[in-house]
C-alpha cells in the first residue's frame, strides 16, 4: 500500500471520546489531520455526497486518513469495527456511522472493501523514509500511553543517523510527553535548542569541550523532540520547518570552526596550515555531500539514503553532525581534541567519496535503462 491523498473530500468525526492523546481529543486530532491533508471537515453528516467517517473511539496514523480519503469504498477496521471509512452513498454512511457508534462490525455483504489492521498491511512513508504498518488503536484511559508511544514512533524517521535511531528515542519520548503536557509548541522547543546550540559553539570556542558537548547533547535531543512534538500534535508549519531545518543546516560548520579555535585555549593547537586544511575538507565536504543529496533527489525523486540498503546503512554513520560528535567525544576520552578534528576531516572526505561514487553508479545504471527505485519499495 502506498499512502496517497485526495482533495475536496469531507471528513466527519463520529461521536465523542473524552480520552485525550497528546492533550487532544480524538475529534480535534482528526480535524487537524484533515486540515493538514487539505481535506474538508464537518461536525455532522452531510445530506449527500461522498464522505470520510472517522471513529472517535480510535486513534490512528495520519497516513490512514490520507489513504482512505483517496480510495472511495475502502474502510479500515480494527477487530472488525470501522475506524476510518470512505463512504460513497447515503446507505454506506448510515451503515458505517451505526457500526462506529455501536462499536460493532459492518453487516455481512457490504459493498465496501475492508482493510483489516490485523492483516499487517504496510505502507511506504517517503517523508519519513521508512516502510511500516501505520498504527491504529482503540483509545481509552488504559491505552493512552501505548497510543502515545505508537504515535511517537510512527512519527520517527526510519533512515537516519545512529544516535537518532538508537540512542535518542526513549529520551526524546519522555521530553515530548512533557512538552505536550505543559503546552509547549514545537517552535518553543526549537528556540530552546537554538540557544543551547549557541552555548555549545561558545564553549567549543574557549576550549570547554565537555561543557560544549553537554549543551550540544541536549540540543541534539531537542532537535528530535521538536519534530516529533509537531507530528504527534499535528502542529507542523512551514515556519517551524524552516526554523528547525535552517538551524540544522547552518550550525555544523560553526561548531567545527569553534572546535578548532578552542584547541589553542585547550593547549593542543593544530598547525595553521593543518587547521585550515581540516576546515576546508570538513566544510567543503559537508556542502558537496548536501549538493549530491539534492542532485539525487532532483534526478530520481527520492533521497539517496533510501536507494539501496547499503545507502540506508551508511546513513547511520555518514559524516553528519551526530556521527561527527561521536568521533569528537572519543577524542576527548583520550584528551586529544586536535586528533578528533583531523579524524572528522578524514571521515568527511571518505563519506564524500562514498556519496559521489553512489551518485555516479545511479547515473550509470539509469543511462543503461535500469530504473532507480528505493529498496523500501522493492521489499514491499
Amino acid at each position: 500500500m502506498r499512502i496517497t491523498s485526495q482533495n475536496m473530500i469531507t471528513v466527519v468525526p463520529t461521536d465523542e471520546n473524552p480520552t485525550k492523546l497528546w492533550g487532544l481529543t480524538t475529534a480535534e486530532r482528526v480535524r487537524r489531520i484533515a486540515r493538514a491533508a487539505s481535506l474538508g471537515v464537518e461536525d455532522q453528516l452531510p445530506v449527500d455526497g461522498a464522505v470520510v467517517l472517522a471513529n472517535n473511539a480510535h486513534v490512528f496514523d495520519p497516513g490512514w486518513l490520507k489513504h482512505v480519503a483517496g480510495h472511495p469504498g475502502e474502510v479500515l477496521t480494527l477487530g472488525g469495527v470501522p475506524v476510518v471509512a470512505h463512504c460513497r452513498t447515503a446507505e454506506e454512511r448510515a451503515l458505517v456511522d451505526a457500526a462506529m457508534r455501536e462499536g460493532r462490525p459492518l453487516p455481512a455483504g457490504t459493498s465496501m472493501k475492508a482493510i483489516a489492521h490485523e492483516s499487517g498491511v504496510q505502507a511506504i512513508n517517503s517523508e519519513l523514509r521508512k516502510r511500516e504498518q501505520p498504527f491504529a488503536l482503540k483509545l481509552e484511559p488504559s491505552t493512552v500511553r501505548a497510543a502515545e508511544r505508537a504515535s511517537y514512533f510512527g512519527a520517527y524517521k526510519g533512515v537516519t543517523d545512529v544516535l537518532t535511531k538508537y540512542l535518542w528515542p526513549e529520551w526524546a519520548l519522555v521530553l515530548t510527553r512533557l512538552a505536550a503536557r505543559i503546552g509547549m509548541s514545537p517552535n518553543m522547543v526549537t528556540a530552546i535548542g537554538a540557544l543551547l546550540c549557541v552555548v555549545a559553539t561558545v564553549a567549543f570556542w574557549y576550549g570547554h569541550y565537555w561543557w560544549g558537548m553537554a549543551a550540544g547533547l541536549v540540543f541534539m535531543v531537542l532537535d528530535t523532540v521538536d519534530g516529533k512534538l509537531a507530528r504527534c500534535t499535528i502542529t507542523s508549519s512551514k515556519w517551524g520547518d524552516v526554523f528547525d531545518h535552517g538551524i540544522d543546516l547552518v550550525h555544523p560548520p560553526f561548531w567545527w570552526y569553534a572546535w578548532g579555535v578552542g584547541l589553542w585555549a585547550y593547549g593542543r593547537p593544530l598547525a595553521p596550515e593543518t587547521f585550515a586544511l581540516a576546515l576546508w575538507v570538513i566544510i567543503g565536504g559537508y556542502v558537496l555531500q548536501r549538493l549530491i543529496e539534492g542532485a539525487f533527489l532532483q534526478w530520481y525523486g527520492m533521497h539517496i539514503h533510501v536507494w539501496e540498503k547499503l545507502d540506508s546503512d551508511f546513513r547511520l554513520i555518514t559524516a553528519r553532525r551526530n556521527p561527527n560528535m561521536v568521533i569528537l567525544f572519543a577524542s576527548m576520552l583520550v584528551a586529544r581534541p586536535d586528533l578528533g578534528l583531523v579524524a572528522v576531516a578524514a571521515w568527511t572526505a571518505l563519506s564524500l567519496v562514498f556519496h559521489a561514487v553512489r551518485l555516479a553508479q545511479a547515473a550509470w545504471r539509469h543511462r543503461r535503462g535500469n530504473p532507480i527505485r528505493s529498496w523500501l519499495e522493492q521489499a514491499a
